[in-house]
């Protein structure tokens, strides 16, 4: 998995190891990896890479073979964001920034993911991108991690219509306010369509981690295509 050094993606490496599965956990910084691996029980491995580079990407991918043999789940989790700014002042160097994570990086992890997962025996695999609330709605003052996160949307779809021949299900996972490093702004305070700030309702990242053990549990032959979890009372659904 990758972005696995916090958050949502330690908590999810943590649960996929406890119920058994091996983990390689994938980030730009050893030293989260490697606590991350510390705190978990069971088959873990601790692999920095940057998934906005292609060669690393490679790189990781041949060293989780190297290591387990095979692949039979991505969960394709890095991203990032840029502060809340009107587009007038988006630069580019910001815009490409973020769409270098978010959308080329979960597409150089998903093409190699799926190269794996079509060549191996037993042919096959699961990838499961995070998607996001914002691949529905967007915040205020965030089109670039808008538009990464519609763009998750197509490429899941894409994913799922060429794996068939191959025994690979992609599905996407769109989540809401997570208890993390990245969200913690948003309990004290976070700009509402109408301009007011107010605080969001939050959500324990093991909720996360639980409905992402879900999907990757099931056989191949079953696909969870899109999911949605959130804490219930997020200005989401209605007038909010």
């Amino acid at each position: 998995m990758t972005g696995g050094g916090s958050g949502i993606g330690a908590a999810t490496a943590c649960a996929l190891a406890t119920a058994g599965w091996s983990v390689a956990v994938i980030g730009r910084r050893r030293e989260p990896l490697d606590a991350v691996c510390a705190t978990a029980s069971g088959d873990l491995l601790a692999h920095v890479a940057d998934v906005s580079d292609e060669a690393s990407v490679i790189a990781a991918f041949d060293a989780v073979i190297a290591r387990f043999g095979r692949i039979d789940l991505l969960f394709n989790n890095a991203g990032t964001m840029m502060r809340p700014t009107a587009i007038g002042a988006v630069s580019l160097d910001a815009w490409r920034a973020l769409l270098d994570v978010n959308v080329t990086g979960a597409f150089l992890c998903a093409r190699e993911a799926f190269r794996r997962m079509a060549a191996q025996d037993p042919q096959g695999g699961r990838i499961i991108n995070n998607g996001s609330i914002s691949a529905h709605v967007p915040r205020p003052l965030a089109v670039g991690y808008t538009v990464s996160k519609h763009a998750i949307t197509g490429l899941t779809r894409a994913l799922s219509l060429e794996g068939r021949g191959s025994n690979i299900a992609c599905g996407q996972i769109d989540i809401g306010n997570a208890v993390s490093a990245m969200s913690a702004s948003l309990a004290a305070g976070a700009m509402q369509a109408d301009g007011a700030i107010r605080p969001e309702p939050m959500m324990d990242v093991d909720n996360v981690a639980r409905s992402v053990l879900h999907m990757a549990s099931l056989p191949l032959d079953t696909n969870v295509q899109f999911m949605t979890v959130m804490a219930s009372a997020m200005p989401y659904i209605g007038r909010g």
